[in-house]
């Protein structure tokens, strides 16, 4: 017999192979009605799933978060349940939930088009009309590969199968799918979906194998919540980093130079400047010191570090440097631990913290790479502290400060997460045990809530990963703050102690902005191209209407410039509404536009970026009075 304990203490007893329907069924028919799935010892498993475990019993409704992946994982299945009934010949892949929504793959001997997701997605209309009951069977390898027989994805996965497996498949009307699940308990809950769009995809992420056909689609409990999503990817495509950093000029990828390699042209590296010199600024201040490590090293330290062993995936290969391998670092870390150990250190030296503005490179299929957000060489702002054991509950709190102080001057708001032990990971659990409550308890402290993200930690260490939520509210991956107790351990550092014996310091690894790349692309998108006065390439257009007031405007231009803001003057004989358009365009904060009235009184129209046709006319050190008041504060609005 298997006991479940329900939320409220109350406990149920059940013979192992009980469906979970009964026992919901035994608590209350309108939860059976309300049910989705339920969790079992914290795994969810569907309604119709043999018990095998007790624990912690919990019934999923539409009203928990973890019910939605149930859905869409579901609505995969109605998508591969339309396209086979339109497309017999189409061979299937798989079909998982994910983030915001859906996709599934296929073989085709053609990509599919606009036109066919429109038949598709009236077709899934008419599978979720049925009513189809999602019908769980587990089956032999043999009975699978029979009926399976006409799908070679699918018998390959097979094939990977352990002797002992539970093979179990999903049925929905006339569509069969090998499948763990969970799943609805029919088709008609999927009531609020929309396919978005197709791409290329290898097979099993793989660009020597075939590529497939994968749609994606989302979908939610809420006509509502599925009306704001589709808002919410149009105010996307609207934002695309990619093509307002085009629009703008801000950077540039090319061939010969290869792909995932960012080419930061002027305007682009004034944003980038800025945001170096603000962060530069703020640890100096914080306790900093700042250190610069080599792009490539030998691959040696990548053995003791671990890297080679763990993340070898994500490196460039090594090459031949007089019969010695080096590769290009893909962290910074392990340069810092060799600074540290240049030295003899004694607890009155820590905590040491090293900061770097770093170069490093990670082998990313090119199938992955997207613009600034995904790419293979990029500058990250690491960071690592070397503290003793006692220090580091309060080095979390200066760090959890840093970030704040950080993300508030960009106007992120945020969440955080606690990344606990990977499969892969160094180090005994009980040493990751202590980090991670080391971690928590400084959380709780404070009163900052958190959520836990199981099995996220990197390979040496728990961390607290920052979520930036943006304009639109998405969520970007922002600071990471790191505990690591086996990195010190390998490189076998030391510190003298009080009582004059060795003893190993702790280190905590932190990334403010993270990847510099990365970032500037989530800000692009965040502010719509339109950047704070403190970040815009360039600040001021000051355009005089005719020939005779240019000597003025010159003037002005100069008179800014030296008070450091980045101005451009517009003296070209185009019109004035040409000229207003393009600085427009190129969501300039400030257009001054200065004519003969203007000129007698030292003034300006004042053209505010947002503001329409609107002008202001304001004397020429009132303006620069109020940007450098903005420039002071950082100001995020005109």
């Amino acid at each position: 017999m298997l006991t479940l304990k329900l939320p409220d203490g109350a406990t149920r007893e059940a013979p192992e192979g009980a469906l979970p329907r009964d026992i919901v069924a035994s608590i209350g028919p309108r939860l059976l009605q309300a049910a989705i799935a339920v969790q079992v010892d914290g795994e969810i498993i569907d309604l119709n799933t043999p018990l095998r475990k007790g624990g912690a019993f919990r019934v999923l409704t539409e009203k928990d978060p973890e019910s939605l992946a149930v859905l869409r994982h579901s609505g995969a299945h109605i998508l591969a349940t339309a396209v086979r009934r339109l497309r017999p010949d189409a061979k299937i892949g798989f079909g998982p939930a994910i983030d915001d929504g859906f996709y599934y793959d296929f073989e085709v001997t053609q990509p599919f088009t606009p036109e066919d997701l429109e038949k598709f997605e009236a077709e899934m209309k008419k599978v979720i009309a049925e009513k189809y009951p999602f019908v769980r069977e587990e089956v032999s390898q043999h009975e699978a590969r029979k009926r399976f027989s006409d799908d070679p994805l699918k018998l390959e996965r097979l094939s990977e199968f352990p002797e002992g497996e539970i093979i179990s498949t999903y049925t929905d009307g006339p569509f069969i799918d090998l499948c763990k699940g969970p799943h609805v308990p029919d088709t008609s809950y999927l009531k609020n979906f929309k396919l978005l769009h197709t791409a290329g995809a290898y097979w099993r992420g793989d660009e020597r194998r075939q590529m497939l056909q994968r749609i994606y689609a989302t979908a939610f409990f809420k006509k509502e919540d599925l009306e704001a999503h589709l808002h919410q990817l149009e105010e996307a495509k609207r934002r695309d980093h990619r093509v307002l950093a085009q629009q703008l000029d801000l950077y540039s990828t090319s061939p010969l130079v290869g792909p995932g390699l960012i080419l930061w042209h002027p305007r682009g590296s004034i944003i980038r400047n800025e945001i170096e010199e603000y962060e530069k600024a703020l640890i100096l201040r914080h306790g900093y010191d700042l250190v610069f490590t080599p792009h490539i090293v030998n691959e040696k330290l990548f053995q003791v570090s671990g890297h080679l062993e763990n993340f070898k995936e994500n490196m460039f290969g090594a090459m031949d440097v007089e019969g010695a391998a080096y590769r290009p670092k893909p962290m910074n870390c392990p340069g810092h631990i060799c600074i540290y150990q240049s030295h003899q250190r004694s607890y009155r030296d820590l905590p040491i913290r090293y900061a770097e503005f770093g170069a490093v490179y990670r082998y990313e299929r090119s199938g992955v790479l997207h613009g600034m957000m995904r790419v293979r060489g990029f500058t990250q702002d690491d960071a690592h502290i070397f503290c003793t054991p006692e220090q580091v509950p309060s080095e979390i709190e200066r760090l959890l400060d840093l970030c704040d102080e950080m993300l508030k001057t960009f106007g992120y708001p945020y969440s955080i997460e606690l990344a606990t032990r990977p499969d892969k990971a160094l180090g005994s659990p009980e040493v990751w045990k202590q980090a991670e409550q080391t971690l928590a308890d400084v959380l709780t402290k404070r009163g900052q809530e958190f959520t836990y993200d199981v099995g996220g930690g990197a390979f040496y260490g728990p961390k607290l990963d920052f979520k930036l939520i943006d304009a639109i509210g998405r969520k970007w991956q922002g600071p990471t703050v790191q505990l690591d107790f086996n990195l010190p351990e390998r490189f076998g550092l030391e510190y003298t102690g009080a009582d004059n014996h060795p003893h190993r310091p702790i280190m905590l690894h932190r990334v403010l902005v993270g990847s510099m790349e990365r970032f500037v692309g989530g800000l692009i998108e965040h502010f719509a191209g339109a950047f704070p006065l403190w970040l815009a390439p360039e600040q001021v257009r000051v355009i005089p209407i005719a020939d005779e007031v240019k000597p003025f405007a010159q003037s002005v231009a100069e008179r800014l410039k030296a008070r450091g803001l980045r101005v451009h003057l517009d003296d070209r004989s185009d019109t004035l509404n040409y000229k207003i358009r393009e600085g427009e365009m190129l969501k300039i904060p400030y257009m001054a536009v200065v004519g003969k009235r203007e000129a007698e009184a030292d003034s300006i129209a004042l053209r505010v970026r947002g503001a329409g046709k609107k002008q202001e006319v304001i004397t020429v050190a009132d303006f620069a009075a109020r940007l450098e008041d903005e420039l002071a504060t950082r100001a995020l609005k005109p």
